[in-house]
Formats: structure tokens, C-alpha cells, sequence
């Protein structure tokens, strides 16, 4: 599976870019967010994510970060949301205004969005609400590079035998109580001190 695609942008429309990558044009599917967030031209990375859609046809989703691509993840575990509908409630809000309307129960909000009926955004906030921590809407998580740090201390932490649960609030107390930027190593010494 893919994880990212790092290479040439030759196209890009409101729904979909094409980045090529040693000599390989990839069509990814695209939220109007990630379509802002990338650059007209020239080199870029798009986090992707893989979808059988029907008849076994693979779709790229393509993300300009890691926590759109999380929240996408999320999103297509709830039953009745596909990766067109994930797509369109990413292009109608961004990351953050969606995990607060999960967290607060604003079928309202969510209902809003174009194909997302109330059946499905009940479903939705009941299925998610307790997958998405409050920490989330932290606006250091909304930063790519800060995720990144943040999802590569994780990942280590897994590895090296921590449940993933105790090793994320680990990781979220420590950049509550200090804010400023961590690199990596510093991350995982911090939550080893704590688990």
C-alpha cells in the first residue's frame, strides 16, 4: 500500500491531481482543502490512501496531510460513508470544523453537507465520537510538520511494545504542558519518562 506519493504536480483540479512520480502519473482524488493547500506546480507530497469502490477498481485518495488523511480514514469506518462522501464533507468543511461538530453532536452541521442525510450524520457522530480526542482540535495538531512529529513518536512508541491509546495520551500531555516545538527523539524520550 501507499503511504505517500512525492514527486511532480502536472495537474490539479478541485477533485482530483496527478502527481508524477518516476515517469508514473498518479490520479488522485482530492478534497477542495488538500486542492488549496498544494502548490499550482512544481514538487509536492500527497499522503494517499487506497479504496476498492466497486468491482474491485482501486481509487487514490490523495491528502495534503496526515490528519485529513486520518479524519478520511475515520470517516469511511462509519457504514453508509464512502469515499466520495469523506471526500465531499472534507471539501464542504475543514478537519477541524468536522471533529468539532463529532465532539459537540452537531447533526446539524454535518447535515449540512450535500448527500450527508441526518440518519447518516447521527451515525457518524455516534461511531466516531468516541475515536476523536479533544486533543485533536489542539491547533498544534493542525500542523503538518508537528503531526508528523507527533504520529512518527507514536509509531515508535507501537513498535516498541506501548499500547497505542496509552502512548497517544502520553504524547498529548506532554505537548499540552509544553507547546513549543519537539523534534522526534525528544517526543519519545518525554513519553518513555511517562508510560
Amino acid at each position: 500500500m501507499l503511504n505517500h506519493i512525492k514527486g511532480e504536480l502536472v495537474e490539479k483540479t478541485p477533485t482530483y491531481a496527478v502527481v508524477e512520480c518516476s515517469g508514473t502519473g498518479y490520479l488522485l482524488n482530492i478534497s477542495l482543502n488538500t486542492y488549496t493547500k498544494l502548490p499550482g506546480s512544481g514538487s509536492c507530497k500527497v499522503f494517499t490512501e487506497q479504496m476498492y469502490v466497486r468491482d474491485d477498481l482501486p481509487r487514490l485518495f490523495g491528502f495534503a496531510d496526515i490528519q485529513e488523511r486520518q479524519l478520511f480514514r475515520h470517516l469511511v469506518s462509519v457504514s453508509g460513508v464512502g469515499g466520495t462522501s469523506a471526500i465531499m464533507m472534507l471539501s464542504s468543511l475543514s478537519a477541524q470544523e468536522i471533529q468539532q461538530a463529532i465532539l459537540s453532536g452537531n447533526v446539524a452541521v454535518l447535515k449540512s453537507i450535500k448527500g450527508i442525510g441526518e440518519k447518516t450524520a447521527q451515525r457518524i457522530i455516534v461511531d466516531l465520537k468516541g475515536k476523536l480526542g479533544k486533543s485533536d482540535l489542539s491547533p498544534d495538531f493542525m500542523t503538518v510538520p508537528y503531526n508528523n512529529t507527533r504520529e512518527e513518536a507514536l509509531s515508535a512508541l507501537v513498535m516498541l511494545g506501548f499500547a497505542k491509546n496509552t502512548a497517544e495520551k502520553a504524547l498529548d500531555k506532554i505537548i499540552k504542558d509544553s507547546p513549543s516545538a519537539h523534534n522526534v527523539e525528544d517526543l519519545i524520550k518525554a513519553a518513555l519518562k511517562n508510560l
